[in-house]
């Protein structure tokens, strides 16, 4: 190790040639700011030299733009559909090389078993992954997940070098409450000096003061810049969530000025692997945000530099002496293309291809709590049936580019031909979450507003947090098909229309990933959205996303899961059909 670290003092000092050197790149300072044309020498992995260097091997850049590697806050990988490591493939060519994973899809249907098959899986990948520990396992207490982890359960897990922390604490209404099973895990990450993440959307005033006295540093549910302020004030880091469904960063622009963007990360949460592949990572958000006025190096330091000293990833993040030479280079600071990334001061992704990267060590002995997770009998349209009685229904309302939604009370109706309480005219179907866990038969019924849907049915087994069976429609039979469908794959998408399905794509790791190359992934499901659009549903929204969070029982208004319709902000279950008519 010192004759290591020696000869990087050497080559620092031009007494011996630096392994690499990038000459003639515009160079990022995150520290200051600033801009500079000048080298960077590279040896055993970092950088030793920022200035005038001559090297073993030489890259001239003739004015190309050097910044660090990108870092994405907080993302469930699970969410991509796709493996790991095909994960990587798609996001090191667009310049990342570092995530700091959620691993509570997973964990909410096999538990620590599916924890620790993700820590299996990334053990050995090029791309960096760092992992906070799901701390709502159901997200609350009127949820049904395939587990339930207490503290004493995920108390072996923080031993894994990996582990920076506690994840996003969902349920803020019970943290705010002090409930104590939620305090007990605050206090494990608290006691250990670990981050906790925060989740916490609409949270304002003496709540916010609470669940930020609980030890909560971050939040990623910030829809209005408003919101934002008011929780950066309190003292929390700010991830600005650009992902699939949800989309926040336009509101949060203003963030990207001074003195904000010191506290402020770029972050995806849930990304597809088709946007992932032709839109890009964090590097789209750069994009983005620069196209919306943002300062160019503010907005790389927010998608690197910010994130590696909120997470404590020592030597992360910059291009100075003593970092790790985990470097980008970029075609200029407005359009950010990434031309190569250099992992450790090796080549890892050239013009948009990843290097071969190097052969797993790590087995993949099949899980029987992730590839073997549904629990579920046939779905007969009986079972679909709604059984309340009023005069009024209760409809959930999505809200465009959100994950919140609104409630919408409109006369209770019977059309024929369509399932009670339907009414496309008006954008209104029917929709059905039921428990496919551990068999116990639950189904909760309800209306959906705002999908847009026509005809037929779409169901998907990827419904948070929970991920039970999660199906949209216009009639009870196409519900059903769609839904034995994803039982049949065990887990997995469906879109059906007239008793014929129309697309499916299997999902059999956990309901949730694919064993797929990310590419093949990516043409099913746009597949699946292109018939998804023929039925009617939004071409603005993503059919299959957007669906998939309508059961969270932590994001306001309403949400709808195995136990029924939820309203949230009072943490009770409220009937889909009522008497109520205001």
């Amino acid at each position: 190790m010192k004759k290591r670290l020696a000869e990087r003092i050497h080559a620092s000092m031009g007494k011996k040639k630096p392994s690499l050197v990038l000459k003639n790149g515009l160079v990022v300072n995150v520290f200051t700011a600033e801009t500079t044309i000048c080298d960077v020498a590279v040896e055993d992995g970092y950088i030793v030299g920022i200035g005038d260097y001559d090297g073993e091997e030489e890259v001239d850049l003739k004015g190309a733009v050097v910044c660090p590697a990108l870092i994405d806050g907080h993302i469930h990988l699970e969410s991509s559909m796709v493996t790991p490591e095909e994960f990587e493939k798609a996001v090191i060519p667009h310049g990342t090389l570092t995530v700091v994973t959620d691993p509570h899809e997973i964990a909410n249907v096999a538990g620590i078993e599916g924890i620790r098959f993700m820590m299996e899986r990334t053990r050995d990948l090029t791309l960096d992954v760092y992992f906070m520990l799901p701390s709502c396992v159901p997200a609350t207490g009127l949820d049904e997940s395939g587990a339930v982890l207490d503290a004493k359960e995920l108390e072996p897990l923080y031993q894994e070098k990996r582990v920076l922390g506690l994840a996003e604490l969902m349920n803020s209404y019970g943290t705010t409450k002090a409930d104590q099973e939620i305090l007990e895990k605050v206090e494990a990450a608290r006691i250990r000096n670990l981050l906790i993440d925060g989740h916490a959307p609409g949270l304002a005033g003496k709540a916010l003061n609470a669940y930020v006295t609980a030890g909560v540093q971050s939040d990623h549910e910030c829809s209005h810049v408003s919101e934002a302020m008011e929780k950066m004030r309190r003292g929390q880091w700010i991830m600005i969530r650009e992902g699939t469904a949800a989309r926040n960063l336009e509101a949060l622009m203003p963030l990207f000025q001074e003195p904000y963007y010191h506290r402020c990360m770029l972050v995806t949460d849930d990304k597809h692997p088709g946007d992932l592949i032709r839109l890009g990572h964090i590097d789209y958000i750069i994009r983005k945000a620069i196209s919306l006025g943002a300062d160019p190096v503010h907005a790389i330091i927010m998608g690197s530099y910010n994130a590696a000293v909120y997470f404590g990833l020592k030597n992360t993040g910059a291009i100075a002496p003593g970092y790790k030479a985990d470097l980008l280079v970029v075609s200029d600071l407005q359009h950010f293309t990434v031309e190569q990334v250099y992992k450790n001061g090796k080549l890892a992704a050239e013009n948009g291809v990843m290097k071969a990267p190097a052969p797993p060590k790590t087995s993949k002995k099949p899980s029987l709590k992730v590839y073997d997770s549904f629990h579920l009998n046939e779905i007969m349209p009986e079972d679909l049936i709604i059984r309340e009685k009023g005069t009024m229904e209760r409809v959930l309302c999505l809200t465009p580019g959100e994950l919140t939604t609104s409630e919408r009370l409109v006369p209770w109706r019977e059309k024929e031909g369509f399932a009670a309480g339907v009414d496309t005219a008006e954008d209104i179907v029917k929709m059905a979450v039921l428990e496919r866990h551990h068999g116990t038969g639950h189904i909760g019924l309800g209306f959906l507003g705002g999908y847009g849907l026509k005809r037929g049915a779409v169901a998907t087994s990827i419904a948070h947090d929970s991920h039970n069976l999660i199906i949209a429609g216009t009639n009870d039979e196409d519900m059903a098909l769609a839904g034995n469908t994803v039982i049949n794959n065990k887990g997995g998408l469906a879109v059906v229309a007239d008793g014929k399905v129309l697309g499916e794509l299997a999902l059999p790791i956990a309901g949730l990933m694919s064993e797929e190359p990310a590419e093949i992934v990516d043409q099913k499901l746009e597949a699946l959205k292109e018939e998804g659009k023929k039925l009617g549903i939004d071409g603005g929204i993503d059919p299959f996303m957007t669906l998939s969070f309508a059961s969270l029982p932590v994001i306001p208004k309403l949400r709808l899961n195995t136990y029924g319709l939820i309203d949230v902000d009072k943490q009770q279950i409220v009937s889909a059909v009522t008497e109520e008519c205001t």
